[in-house]
This record gives structure tokens, sequence and C-alpha cells, in this order.
């Protein structure tokens, strides 16, 4: 097959065994030849995704006219679209990504996108049709994040913040998404004024991203301890407003790598053990409430619901007005971060995080004690 003449081209390097598996396993309706082109389009599109959303998006588009019924090839032009802030085109994308495919996974770029055109209350009633315990937990996160933005979007910043009070807000494990929701708790607790706690989660998130990025190609079921010792801070606000933007279209962009972008398989399976110096940061697990934080983000929603717009019949059209772009859960373009895994991606390994700290230490002991003595009992 020829490619058409408005085509970007391809490095000859790019071959289509560089393509994920799981997203060459969908090609596999095309015929042999067309499947090697729009494969190595979608190569192409995973890798320039972060570095020039445009190329990539052409790449996508050049992928959607060969194969535009291939639930990969969609979604893969829908990311593009998102990351160029087209976010009407990236909506009617994930529409039919959607339907082709049946998978919640795009879900929070739906409500980012929505919030990118201006509608935030469609956003939050897409984001409650969902059933969040069915999804993976990095959807999940990305989810909250983007139900955070978009409550910030209608001028709620303690519902906002209710919104990120979810189990996965633990200061002392972390995985690849915590480093974004860290920093989004961080940025909304800014925005109700509580400066203190904010600088906390803002280190918190910069800790998780340190370890993260430490123990990245880790053997996969791997757990790594990180020893946050005392030390005297020289900067008490380090990392502080860091959340600006931090992972804005990072998760998006691996999400086109989930489905456009090869993978590379790390052999590296020796124990690591992690330490990370900063400053004393003090547990206090907003996680644990987020059952009566739920309760007040439910509470509301009931109050509201008459005045959101209702859901039937999606638009197609109309074009963005960037509303997303302004105070996002992330304060960047729309959303934090989607971080959504591919399909068959195995539940993301934890980073154990032990503080070295008396205070810490002897907390938890006395809440081991007690939960001895209610189990004797």
């Amino acid at each position: 097959m020829r490619p058409r003449h408005d085509d970007p081209d391809i490095p000859d390097s790019v071959t289509p065994q560089m393509l994920d598996k799981v997203a060459r396993a969908e090609l596999k309706t095309l015929s042999k030849e067309n499947a090697e082109w729009v494969a190595r389009h979608l190569v192409m599109a995973g890798n320039l995704i972060d570095t020039d959303p445009t190329a990539a998006h052409q790449h996508a588009l050049s992928a959607g006219r060969r194969a535009g019924r291939v639930a990969v090839v969609r979604e893969t032009l829908a990311i593009t679209a998102y990351e160029t802030g087209d976010y009407a085109l990236a909506l009617r994308e994930l529409r039919t990504f959607r339907r082709i495919s049946g998978s919640d996974a795009q879900v929070p770029l739906m409500v980012d996108s929505e919030r990118g055109v201006g509608r935030p209350e469609r956003g939050l009633e897409l984001g409650r049709s969902v059933d969040r315990a069915a999804l993976e937990p990095a959807v999940r996160v990305a989810l909250a994040i983007a139900m955070s933005g978009a409550r910030l979007d209608l001028g709620s910043p303690e519902l906002a913040l209710a919104e990120l009070s979810i189990p996965e807000l633990d200061p002392d494990r972390a995985f690849d998404w915590s480093a974004s929701l860290f920093f989004a708790y961080a940025e909304v607790l800014g925005e109700l004024g509580r400066t203190e706690e904010a600088a906390q989660w803002s280190r918190r998130a910069v800790i998780a991203a340190e370890a993260v990025a430490e123990a990245s190609g880790a053997f996969e079921l791997e757990t790594v301890e990180i020893f946050e010792v005392d030390h005297p801070a020289d900067d008490p606000h380090a990392g502080a407003g860091a959340g600006a933007g931090a992972g804005a279209g990072a998760g998006a962009g691996a999400g086109a790598g989930a489905g456009a972008g090869a993978g590379a398989e790390s052999d590296d399976d020796a124990d690591t053990a992690v330490e990370v110096v900063a400053a004393d940061v003090e547990p206090d697990s907003p996680a644990g409430n987020a059952d009566s934080a739920g309760a007040s983000v439910a509470a509301q929603d009931g109050a509201s619901d008459s005045a959101d717009e209702p859901d039937g019949g999606e638009p197609d059209g109309g074009e963005p007005d960037g509303g997303a772009e302004n105070g996002g859960a992330g304060g960047a373009a729309p959303g934090l971060a989607v971080d959504t895994p591919s399909v068959g991606t195995a539940a993301p390994s934890p980073t154990d995080v032990v503080r070295d700290d008396p205070d810490v230490r002897d907390e938890r002991s006395a809440r081991d004690g007690d939960a001895d003595r209610d189990g004797g009992e």
C-alpha cells in the first residue's frame, strides 16, 4: 500500500514490531500491508506525543484514515487531539472508542474534555455514571483528579478536596500515579488557604515521584522500602507549588503509549533499596475519611442534580473554549494526569514509604497495640 500524499514521513527504522503487542493484536482485522502502515503511524504517535503533539496527531490522523474501526486507533486519535487542545474532537473520538471497545478506561479524559469545551457539569455527570469500584486503580485516580478539577471550575474547592479523598491517597505508598494525586491534593489545599498542609503534600509528591523514578525498571512484584529520616529542612516549602501542571498531559501521553507506543520491558530483577532524605512530613491519612468525604460529595450532588445539564444526546460539535485551562486540579490543561493502563496491564506494585520518625513509630505502635487488644476481645 502506498502512503497517501498527506501522510507524515516515517523513518525506515520504525517498524510494526515496535508497537505494543496488545495494540498489534487489534490490527489483525486489517490486511497485512495496511496493518503494518497503521502500526508504524501508531508507533510514531506514541514516540512524539510528549515532544511534538501536533506531529503525533498527524500520524494518528493517518492511522485513522486507514483503520477507523479499530479501537486503539480511535483512542490514539483522541489522545493526540486532547494534547493539541482540540477537546471537541477528543470527545468525539473518545465516545467512539468507548462504543467500540466497551471500556471505561478513558472516562477521565472524557471528563477533562468536557471541561475543555466549557461543560464541567456534563463532566461530573459522566464521572458519576461510572462504577468506580470496577475501574483499575490508575483510572480511578485519574477520574478523581478530573472530577476535582471540574469542582474547581464550578467554584467548589471543598467538594474538589472531597473528590480526591480516596483510599489511594496514601502517603506511605507510592505508585506511578501517586505524585499526580498528591500534587492535585496540595493544589486544592492551596485553593482553600491551607498552605502548611499544601506544602506537606507537595513534599510528599516529590518524595513519591523520586521513589518511583528510582524504582523504575525494578522487578514487577518488588516492593521498595523508602526510609525518610529526620533532617533539618533548609527550605520548608521545597516542592510547594510544584503541583501546578505536574503530570499535565503526561498520563495522556502514557495512554497514547499504551495504544500507540512501544513499551520497553526491563529485565532488572535485582532488589533495590531507596533512601529518601527529606523534610519531616507528619502522616495524616486523609484517605481514611474517604467514606465521609464521598458522602459529602453525594449530598451535594443530590442538591445540584436539577441544575446539571441533562446528558441526553451528547453533541459532537463545538469548538473548545479552553475552560479547563483555568483552575484545573493541577492548574494546567484540563486535568493533571490521565494515567490509563493498556489492556492486560498487570496491577502496579507499590513502593512502601517507611518513615524513620519516632513520633510516627510510636503512633503506629500504639495503633497496633489497640488492634491486637480489639482482636483478642
